[in-house]
This record gives C-alpha cells, structure tokens and sequence, in this order.
C-alpha cells in the first residue's frame, strides 16, 4: 500500500508543477529590480508598492494580450553590483519581457548596459541622472532628469531663498548627487550667483563637522545637498548642533520620511525639488492617494507614484505594441505621448526622457508640504 500511495503522491505533485509552469507560461513576466533593504530601503518600498498596485489593478481588469503580469521583484540591497547581478538574474533565468528600476541613478547604471545588450526595455521610474538613457535605445525613464532639476533649483536658490551665495555639499560615490551638483552650480553661476564653499562625503559617512565648519566660516545665504535622505538628515542635525542656521534646499533624493524622522525639528523649513505631492488636487492624484492609503496604511511619496507610472506606461505600450517582442514593445515605449500619469502628462522625448513639470516641498510640523509647481520652459 505504501508504494501506491508513494506513486500517486509524485504524480500528483508532478501534476501541480505542470500546471504552475503552464500558469507562469501563460502570464507575461515583468522584472523590478529596487532596494527592498538597506540604507535606501525607503525609495525601493515605495517604488514597488507603486509598481505592484498597477500591476494587481491592471489583472484585476483582466490582464493585457489575453494574460495576466507576473511580476518577478529582487532586491538590490542598496549594495554597489547587487543590481548588475539580479538584473541577469531576471533576463537570464527567469526571461522577463520588461525591466522596471531603479530608484537611484548609480544603480540604474549598473543595469542599463545589461538591459541594452539583452535588448530587454528598462523604464526607470526615478532615476534622473542624464547618462542613465545615453546607455542606449533600450533604456527610457519617466521622470525629469538633473539637469532640469538643477536649473530649477538653481532658480528657486535666487527667486525664493534670496540665496546670492551658496554652498554645495555633494555625494562623490553617488551619481546622482554628482551630477545634480554640476547642474545647479552652472545656471545658478551664470545668473551672477556664487558658489562660495564646495565640500565632499562618502555615502554612508556619519560625520560631518569637518565639512559643515568650513561652510559655516564661507557664510552662504544657502546651503545645497544634492545627496540622499539618510546623510542630508545627519548633516542638517549635525549644521545646526554647529549654530548654523542657514536654510538648506536639494533635489528628490531627499524624499523618503526617514528624513524627517532622522532629521526632527532640526529638518523643518528646509526645502526640495521632486515628482510629485499627495498634496496636489487633481482627481489623478487624489484617487491614487485614496488607494494607495486603503491598501498600505500611509500616504504615497513621489517614488510610489513614478512606480505606479513606470508600469503603467509599460502596461501601455504593449497594448500599443499588441506583443510582447522585444523590438516591438520598444518602438512602442518610444512613442509614449501625453500619457496621463499620476505625476502629469508623460511624454518620451527623442532621448527617451519624461519632460514633465516638478514640485518644491518644504518640511513644516514635521511634515512635507507643498510649496510649488515649476514647469518646464
């Protein structure tokens, strides 16, 4: 009796592995690739749960082509060549159609050349370092990039700050933050503004009085850090330990509410540029705020809300495309125009760039609030 049973137990799981396979065979896979944990953990969170929400609305109105989306999610670990190797992972062994990440730029880098040479389409939600899409034809992002970040911000320094001379504090391991600094410094210096101090970390340092002591004796009427949440909101604690009371300002890396709960009271009244407020009041907006906050207990930040444009301007385009080959869902990515996102109209640029608008937040009760719309000239 015993090998009887013993047989129909394999059989039986045979059968279930067989009709697992022929499911995943029948759905179109999609990768992500995002940091789930780590220091960034924050941005890769908010970004998924963006990108998860299109994808459980879109098979819950039937899928696209006839097939529901799997959605095959690894996590980077905010670890310098975790993204390389789990983006192989994803062409390679699991034959995703699409990849979607990621959230920081150094990272996105690390994966575009693997996604152009698979020619596997990439869509970053949030990466705005400007080589990332040079990568190649394959590679396409839905947010601005630095180098109108750093124009606008350049212009809120003198229009809103009444900032004459700035300081600018940068994140040497970090692309982002390199790049964003060399796009505010170069408007803001030929609009008659002065760079008066320049100073450097590392991702991951915990101190920085050495810096902050020679901003201080540069006197800025402003002070730029173009890095990520963690160490902007140690440094800003760490400046005004020092007595410097100076405003200081940045770009999204910003954006996550570790900041304010790194940073405290030390944080309020400073200021930064990003994607997208909870705030704002179109029906767009207020109905993803409305879901998000039923499914997930919390408001969406900007990296929620490009996730959830990321995938649907993937979602899209294979509708467009009427396939999922490759070529085919490029070309149609490509042509993306005056799509309707939750952050505004997303239109692809020859580059394969979103030229869309970005708003100014400012920390104020221990909250972000919204400052302003500055769009594109």
């Amino acid at each position: 009796m015993k090998i009887p049973s013993l047989l129909f137990v394999t059989a039986l799981a045979s059968l279930v592995t067989i009709g697992c396979k022929q499911q995943t065979g029948d759905a179109i896979k999609i990768g992500e690739f995002a940091s789930l944990t780590g220091k960034e953990a924050t941005f890769g969170n908010m970004s998924h749960n963006g990108t998860a929400m299109a994808v459980d609305e879109v098979n819950a109105a039937g899928g696209v082509l006839g097939k529901k989306l799997l959605l095959l999610t690894e996590d980077d670990q905010t670890k310098q060549g975790e993204a390389a190797t789990v983006v192989k992972k994803l062409i390679s062994s699991d034959g995703v159609i699409a990849m979607l990440g990621e959230v920081a730029s150094s990272r996105s880098l690390e994966a575009a050349p693997i996604c152009q040479n698979n020619k596997v389409p990439m869509i970053s939600p949030s990466s705005t370092n400007v080589r990332v899409t040079q990568e190649g034809d394959y590679i396409f992002r839905v947010c601005f990039t630095d180098e109108f970040q750093g124009k606008l911000l350049a212009g809120f320094a003198k229009r809103t700050l009444k900032a004459s001379n700035v300081a600018v504090v940068t994140d040497t391991k970090s692309d982002y933050s390199v790049g964003l600094s060399g796009y505010f410094v170069t408007p803001f210096t030929s609009g008659g503004g002065k760079i008066v101090a320049e100073q450097t970390y590392n991702g991951g340092d915990k101190d920085f009085k050495g810096q902050l002591t020679a901003i201080k004796a540069a006197n800025p009427d402003a002070i730029l850090i173009t890095g990520y949440y963690t160490e902007v909101a140690l440094m800003i604690r760490q400046a005004r330990q020092l007595g410097i009371k100076t405003p200081f300002f940045g770009g999204d890396g910003w954006e996550s509410s570790k900041l304010i709960e790194i940073g405290g009271k030390d944080i309020e009244g400073a200021y930064f540029s990003t994607h997208f407020s909870p705030e704002q009041e179109t029906p767009a907006v207020q109905e993803f705020v409305k879901k998000f906050k039923a499914k997930h207990k919390e408001a969406p930040d900007a990296m929620a809300a490009l996730g959830y444009d990321s995938t649907m301007v993937l979602i899209e385009a294979m509708k467009r495309a009427g396939t999922t080959d490759e070529p085919k869902l490029r070309d149609a990515i490509a042509a993306t125009k005056n799509y309707d996102g939750i952050t505004g109209k997303i239109t692809l640029d020859p580059q394969r760039n979103a030229s869309k608008a970005a708003v100014i937040l400012t920390v104020k009760d221990g909250k972000f609030k919204f400052v302003e719309l500055v769009k594109p000239e």
